[in-house]
């Protein structure tokens, strides 16, 4: 028995050590030759972080931009993000272009040290050399200093561990660079190469399998930017498809939600809002007009609109016939902006009709929204910060089930009915 104890002692020993020296090689990063003796552009690489939005991650609450140190939660602990200012001890700026772009196409620090995919390598890979080199310039060259140490993670030996994370990219990871398509215009391609690279909107808007990969990060199935449910978050649906997504949107809409966070048909919350205020309206309006095109390709649109709108809502509660919980709530709480018809004021109070975020299967956006309240975007088109206040201190969890549940079934909705429970799973996380 000792001597099988010990034989399979042996062989686990021999079979790790075989699965960490796999782990180990580094990937190869092959890099245009052309480019990598190139002169960087600076100036060009601080437009593609805004594109990025790099600082949102790489910024904690307060603190020195770029500096990292801003906490993300994942199911098996706490990790922080990472300086990537030029700092030669703490951030990258003892990094080589070629460091720096396995670290952006494979999720390889150097030194070896593996990144884990918050980071979206998944999709940075799909990013052109020049573009990668321009973005090494500025980092490098135009970012300030901060000595700020990396934090390490909060999560618990062996689960630390990141060599395994090797496996993970083999299994789940694409490297391949994003290649026209030439079927198509240059200003689809352009759009395509922004929302599957540098916006990453895959990372959000992309359901997500059992290892918390993105289950297509590339377009090539209608589970791209499906829709997808994220830290008591549901980003919707960006496709153009019967029963939700941008069905409704026109591009006109889509270019007016990325520049100021509102259009006709609602407007951005949670996450999304900070992506508008730190990235998309900053970015040229020949960009923005080509990932509106992007986006409005995809998926395949009903032949006749699936949504219909009705005043039976309206009709009930102008005839004083609008009984129940949630339409006293809705009528007490959010007419006064909203509208008893629902549609709110275009641009100023987002309309609840049609709305994605109102209407589709998860609702935990609309949700958080209700307890924690929501705040637009301040940008340079649309500088007023009109925040919707929450009503999580005054209403229950059965309480806000009823009134998005009323929401969600009035002026031609057709949400399902929400939960108390559901309700509760959202309060938890957003402390509401």
């Amino acid at each position: 028995m000792k001597k099988i104890i010990t034989g399979v002692v042996a062989v686990g020993v021999v079979a790790v050590g075989a699965l960490w020296a796999f782990a180990s090689v580094t990937p190869n990063v092959t890099v245009d030759a052309a480019v990598a003796n190139r002169a960087g552009d600076p100036v060009h690489g601080a437009y593609l972080a805004r594109a990025a939005d790099c600082i949102a991650c790489h910024t904690a609450k307060g603190g020195t931009p770029f500096a990292g140190g801003l906490p993300f939660e994942t199911p098996v602990g706490t990790i922080y993000s990472t300086n990537i200012t030029a700092d030669k001890e703490h951030g990258i700026g003892g990094y080589t272009f070629e460091e720096f772009a396995l670290a952006m196409r494979e999720g390889v620090a150097k030194g070896g040290k593996r990144l884990y995919p918050a980071m979206p390598f998944t999709s940075y890979a799909k990013v052109s050399d020049a573009d990668l080199q321009d973005l090494y310039a500025y980092f490098t060259q135009q970012v300030p200093q901060s000595s700020q140490p990396n934090r390490a993670s909060d999560i618990a030996w062996p689960l630390s561990i990141r060599w395994p994370l090797a496996y993970w990219s083999r299994a789940f990871h694409d490297d391949s660079r994003y290649v026209a398509d030439t079927t198509k215009s240059v200003e689809w391609n352009r759009g395509a190469y922004l929302v599957q690279g540098l916006a990453h909107c895959s990372t959000c808007h992309t359901p997500r399998g059992a290892a918390m990969q993105e289950l297509d990060v590339s377009g090539k199935t209608d589970l791209y930017l499906a829709g997808s449910s994220l830290d008591h978050t549901a980003p919707i649906n960006l496709r153009s498809s019967a029963g939700g997504g941008l069905e409704a949107w026109s591009e006109a809409d889509i270019v007016a939600t990325l520049k100021t966070g509102r259009n006709p048909h609602a407007s951005v919350s949670g996450p999304m809002g900070e992506v508008v205020e730190n990235s998309t309206q900053y970015l040229s309006d020949a960009d923005l007009k080509a990932m509106a095109v992007y986006l409005k390709s995809l998926g395949t649109p009903p032949q006749a609109p699936s949504f219909h709108a009705d005043d039976n809502t309206l009709k009930t509660i102008l005839a004083g016939e609008a009984h129940g919980r949630g339409a006293d709530m809705y009528l007490d709480s959010c007419s006064a902006c909203h509208r008893m018809n629902g549609r709110g004021a275009s641009g100023v109070f987002p309309s609840l009709v049609n709305n994605a975020m109102v209407t589709q299967a998860n609702p935990d956006s609309l949700i958080a929204v209700i307890l924690a309240g929501s705040r637009l975007p301040s940008t340079q088109t649309a500088p007023s910060p009109l925040a919707m206040p929450g009503f999580g201190w005054r209403y229950s969890d059965d309480d806000v089930a009823q009134l998005a549940t009323f929401v969600r079934s009035s002026w031609g909705n057709q949400g399902p009915a929400i939960t108390a429970k559901d309700v509760a799973a959202v309060r938890a996380k957003a402390g509401s």
